[in-house]
């Protein structure tokens, strides 16, 4: 057996739920106004007319289910020493230009409207989700800051996972990127992180980490400069090519910014707001969560298939708790046999791991570890009815009368617990469309009932 030891902490292995992002109502010194659901704000440009801007998707995610996991629960709670009154103060556009120009980075972190829109979003709606990233903060940037190390990378760009998934290691956005830094599959792959059925490796904090430094680097080779850098991880970059090419060859963020993606033109202005509000939330009256340091973890190498359910019941581990320290394995099941494969447990445990391997192995198989091997083919010489026929016609009358109900539209049974952003997640849709479609004021929902999805 192979042995290995990390910390929990130096590994980050913290969230594996739903993302975190929760809209809330936007408070200044002088009045509190309702803010309603958007995937986008309007500015106006230079010559009076109306541009629009896309919000990264984590920044419109739902905050509802992320305080029930197990590791939030367990880890993170509020500061009673730290009164956080829901009073966001404002400030002269000199006040931010100074705050922005004062932070120690190696990347330009200047001063315009759309940075402001952003700023005035976290700072504002999304001040509660940036007090709880700031308290997950302790469990990742060391991570971060080690990979981006690693690699020779800015360390502000720690923040990029916070627009990308809201420090959340199983995010998964409408396109299919994954994990904290978003990897899309093929880019995944491309970087040595393992994706297949049972195993995704871009929900790794520790591997992916390493990997977008990784890319990073290898973007800057090709850019040359930081904003663009970011923009090409958003957005590809043969995007971030086909705009030089339309601006006259201007490698300048802002320069191309008209021929950019909406999203991508919100996506280094969230990047700089989100450095702000790390550094200057104190100033905005955000208190953040107070963070409990897990136990120290050791990861021990399996070299047969083990689901995890095994070990919970064998060493007496919560289930929930193995499945937040090893959230690559996307059914539970570490399929060992295949290759060596880890298993992250806290401290404690990986002694009676060790010592009740086999009994672990052999632990409810049979009904855990369902795939056969070998099976047995039925060669009795089946025997049909006369209504054969009959029965075959009137099941495919009943698909095409399901068929064309079908595509007059979609819904959907709500199960208990579920989210709004659960559902418009599964469903390829947004919370503001989702609320539209079925002319849902709040965030409320209830279980049982129907929600038109399409």
């Amino acid at each position: 057996m192979v042995y290995r030891r990390f910390l929990l902490f130096t590994i980050g292995l913290f969230f594996a739920g739903s993302s975190i992002v929760q809209a809330q109502t936007e408070i200044t010194t002088n009045a509190t106004a309702e803010v309603p659901e958007e995937d986008e704000f309007v500015i106006e440009d230079e010559e009076g007319n109306d541009e629009i801007i896309d919000f990264p998707e984590a920044m419109t995610y739902d905050l509802d289910s992320l305080m029930a996991l197990y590791m939030s629960k367990t880890y993170l709670y509020e500061d009673n020493d730290c009164q956080m009154i829901d009073m966001n103060p404002t400030f002269d556009k000199e006040v931010y230009i100074e705050r922005l120009r004062r932070m120690p980075t190696v990347m330009e972190m200047p001063y315009n409207e759309v940075v402001q829109k952003f700023i005035d979003r976290y700072t504002g709606r999304l001040r509660h989700s940036v007090s709880y990233m700031l308290g997950a903060s302790n469990f990742y940037m060391p991570i971060f800051e080690e990979a981006l190390e690693a690699y020779g990378i800015p360390l502000e760009l720690k923040y990029l996972p916070i627009i990308e998934s809201a420090l959340n290691p199983s995010a998964v956005s409408r396109v299919g990127a994954t994990g904290l830094w978003q990897f899309m599959l093929a880019t995944g792959k491309r970087y040595d992180l393992k994706v297949n059925t049972l195993v995704d490796e871009r929900r790794d904090p520790l591997k992916a980490s390493y990997a977008a430094a990784h890319y990073l680097s290898d973007l800057y080779k090709v850019f040359g400069d930081w904003n663009l850098v970011i923009a090409a991880y958003n957005c590809g970059p043969n995007t971030i090519n086909k705009a030089i090419h339309r601006a006259n060859g201007e490698k300048d963020y802002w320069k191309i910014y008209p021929y950019l993606p909406k999203e991508t033109r919100g996506y280094v202005p969230a990047f700089i707001a989100a450095n702000y509000v790390m550094t200057y939330y104190g100033e905005h009256n955000i208190c953040p969560m107070t963070t409990r340091l897990p136990s120290q973890t050791d990861t021990v190498i399996v070299k047969k298939n083990v689901h995890l359910q095994q070990v919970a019941e064998i060493c007496n581990i919560d289930i929930e708790q193995l499945r937040a320290l090893n959230p690559e394995y996307r059914h539970d099941i570490i399929p060992g046999e295949s290759e060596e494969l880890g298993i992250r447990l806290p401290i404690t445990e990986v002694g009676k791991f060790i010592d009740m391997e086999d009994s672990i192995y052999s632990h409810r198989a049979d009904e855990l570890l369902t795939k056969r091997a070998i099976v047995a083919v039925n060669e009795e010489t089946p025997s049909y009815s006369r209504n054969t026929r009959t029965s075959v016609r009137n099941s495919k009358n009943a698909r095409n009368k399901r068929s064309r109900t079908s595509s007059r539209g979609q819904s959907v049974t709500i199960k208990q617990g579920q989210t709004l952003s659960e559902i418009a997640r599964k469903h390829g849709t947004t919370v503001a469309k989702l609320k539209k479609l079925n002319g849902i004021k709040g965030n409320n929902i209830q279980a049982g009932k129907k929600l038109k999805v399409k």
